[in-house]
């Protein structure tokens, strides 16, 4: 796993910038700017801003006539280093394995809040796609950068604008990962390869989410939509096609494991157990309580529908629905108290736990939070209450270390999979390439279609019929796709043929020279006049 000084010098700045990364900064291109930029967001690219919204109309209407010829002179520019690569797909974040659980649920975002994330993070100057993946054990954002290292930059102002938490305590905590590493990691985290329980399942399913609420959203767009798309199928093949997930165990189960371990010998069949929440997390704590030998779980949630439906599923142990506002009471009978909600607030607190009543000196007198929420249910302040202990998600470690070398193994075998998957995507990314080329070539034989069709049409007078006039259509139509048919095969690369991509690409290469598509200068207008169009909205 990378860490922040893996790509340090992406937050150093630069002197050196491109006409074509101060356009796409914003220096002439005002459109590209947010209207109420905050000085502390960064810098000299904030002076520009705040400069241009003090100057005087005739000051602005010579900044917007220098935007008109920005793309000309983009194009001039020999330096420019947009045109040199396509852009790249990052991963910024922090997982249980780099951050504490302090520092992840204050950067949390629940699922409601995805789309609107997404949203932000596309407004940023050089953001063009975007997704996020929020669970109770990382939170990693996903973006298709024009530039990787201004990408970097702002993503990760976002994140400590967004979090309260300072930039610099932020990048102590942070994994960055471009391209191919980024994708990989991707992959690995679908696969369970990444997560504090290796081979868990439930990661499948929340990366899964992640593409469903991104369908429709605005930034979810095609390259980061298609890296989801591969990393659920690479995850699905690990699950299928190797025993990883064998005996693996959930963070549920771990908790219940983690209680086993800090209750005395035989404690698990007689202390009384309170399970808060009855979400996946919650259903999951129960089945591994009763599996390990429970036979009566009070269950506290918001509805008791959840707890019937489940007690339906369970005929193994007596389930007792209480609601919220029995809370406090049910914790106060409990020995055991495991909390799993969506709260974004503490359910227990320091006051709250000082009024409980002592448990039995059979369990040694000290009654156990195990709190598997991100964010946290049980405040840290919990804990200095002595007739109490609290445990959360990092505290699992101790539970999973004993499989560890085990689940090592059967890791190597899924790497494998992830490899080919990997090898897959790359293909299909690299086929996109060629996509603007056919947009062009198409835009650029009909352009010609029109002009000749328009000629033959004049001559034939303004008698002809409409049918006529439609015979004539179909007919230019058919000749010019006839004739782009050839062309369009010898592009495309997306493992339906044998071609390679060298080929395909010197086929694309070939094409541009002969019709002059640019087809490079091409996608960067394309880019940049979104921004402008967006920033205008």
């Amino acid at each position: 796993m990378a860490t922040a000084s893996r790509f340090a010098s992406a937050f150093a700045g630069t002197n050196d910038f491109s006409f074509a990364g101060q356009c796409l900064r914003g220096s002439q291109l005002p459109g590209i700017l947010k209207p109420k930029q905050k000085k502390a967001e960064s810098g000299a690219l904030n002076t520009r801003a705040e400069t241009q919204s003090e100057e005087s109309p005739v000051s602005l209407s010579k900044s917007k006539a220098a935007s008109l010829t920005a793309l000309e002179q983009l194009k001039a520019s020999s330096a420019n280093r947009y045109t040199k690569e396509r852009s790249s797909i990052l991963v910024i974040g922090l997982s249980v394995h780099t951050a504490p659980v302090e520092m992840r649920e204050k950067l949390a975002i629940p699922e409601a809040e995805w789309p609107r994330a997404i949203g932000e993070l596309c407004n940023l100057n050089h953001i063009e796609e975007a997704a996020v993946l929020s669970t109770c054990n990382r939170m990693e954002i996903y973006v298709v950068a024009l530039s990787w290292h201004r990408g970097i930059r702002e993503v990760t102002e976002w994140m400590s604008k967004t979090s309260g938490i300072p930039l610099g305590e932020l990048r102590q905590h942070l994994f960055m990962l471009r391209d191919n590493d980024a994708s990989q990691h991707l992959f690995q985290v679908s696969s369970g390869l990444d997560s504090l329980v290796l081979g868990e399942g439930q990661i499948l399913a929340q990366v899964k989410q992640v593409h469903k609420v991104g369908q429709g959203v605005l930034g979810f767009e095609r390259n980061i939509g298609g890296l989801f798309k591969h990393a659920i199928t690479a995850g699905k093949r690990v699950r299928s096609e190797t025993n990883i997930a064998a005996g693996a165990v959930s963070v549920s189960s771990a908790a219940v494991e983690l209680a086993i371990m800090k209750l005395p010998k035989d404690g698990i069949s007689f202390a009384k157990m309170l399970v808060i929440g009855a979400g996946k997390m919650g259903r999951l704590v129960i089945k591994h309580l009763i599996a390990k030998g429970c036979k009566r779980i009070v269950v506290v949630n918001r509805s008791e529908e959840r707890v019937s439906l489940l007690q339906e599923e369970l005929t193994g142990a007596e389930l007792i629905y209480k609601p919220l506002t029995e809370m406090l009471n049910s914790a106060a009978e409990a020995d055991v108290v495991f909390t799993s909600t969506a709260s974004e607030t503490p359910l227990f607190l320091k006051e709250h736990a000082e009024v409980l009543p002592p448990v039995s000196a059979e369990l040694g007198g000290i009654r156990l939070f195990i709190d598997i929420a991100v964010p946290r249910n049980v405040g840290a302040c919990v804990s200095e209450v002595n007739s109490t202990r609290v445990y959360n998600v990092d505290d699992l470690k101790e539970v999973v270390a004993a499989n560890k070398e085990d689940r090592q193994k059967k890791a190597l075998e899924a790497q494998v999979i992830i490899d080919e998957e990997l090898r897959l995507f790359e293909a299909w990314r690299d086929s996109l390439e060629t996509v603007p080329t056919i947009k062009k070539l198409r835009a650029y034989a009909e352009r010609i279609r029109i002009a000749e069709l328009e000629k033959c049409l004049s001559k034939m007078g303004d008698d002809i019929s409409k049918k006529n006039r439609k015979l004539v259509d179909d007919l230019s139509r058919g000749i010019v796709n006839k004739l782009l048919h050839g062309p369009m095969q010898h592009l495309r690369c997306d493992g339906s043929d044998s071609r390679t991509l060298s080929e395909t690409l010197e086929n694309m290469h070939a094409l541009e020279r002969m019709f002059s598509l640019e087809s490079d200068i091409f996608v960067l207008e394309q880019k940049i006049r979104a921004k402008i169009e967006q920033s205008q909205k």
